[in-house]
């Protein structure tokens, strides 16, 4: 991986029926064109921080080559997210993530998989209420339904 560049993926639709697309900052591979994801998406679903893609030619579409163990995890929130993030931020870096975004009402985090679904969640769970703020993965469910569990992260958990 060498330079970094910025790319546009394709997220959906928006309420009107227009696309959004997002801008993701990637590493780009002069071997083979693949793009390493340098953060998480806020928007792109089934992607997360360190995942290697590819897109498809002539269009914001891609191919997930490799998973980095990376979740994808968003969090949102009706008022200023501020208080959130300096509470939760610093909780979730003392297991090895990161924060990657952070607007007015939302934050996007990055951490790795092996820190354990329960322990990740319990701690999210005890700054997030459910009412004013949410949270959510972005790579854990089929982006197709958003139920459907992807499995992917079986073989990490399983090496542990």
């Amino acid at each position: 991986m060498q330079a970094l560049q910025v790319i546009e993926l394709f997220a959906g639709l928006d309420a009107n029926g227009q696309a959004v697309i997002e801008r993701m900052p990637v590493k780009v591979s002069e071997e083979d064109d693949s793009c390493q994801l340098v953060k998480s998406p806020a928007f792109v679903k089934g992607i997360a921080s360190g995942d290697k893609i590819k897109l498809r030619p002539g269009s914001q579409d891609f191919e997930l080559l490799e998973r980095s163990g990376n979740l994808c995890i968003r969090v949102l929130s009706r008022a200023d997210i501020s208080p959130i993030a300096e509470a939760l931020a610093p909780e979730l870096e003392k297991l090895g993530g990161e924060l990657d975004t952070e607007t007015e009402r939302m934050l996007v985090f990055s951490i790795h998989v092996s820190c354990g679904f329960k322990a990740i969640e319990a701690l999210i769970n005890k700054y997030v209420d459910g009412q004013n703020s949410v949270w959510l993965y972005g790579n854990v469910y089929d982006p197709q339904d958003g139920e459907t569990p992807l499995n992917w992260w079986q073989p990490i958990l399983d090496e542990n």
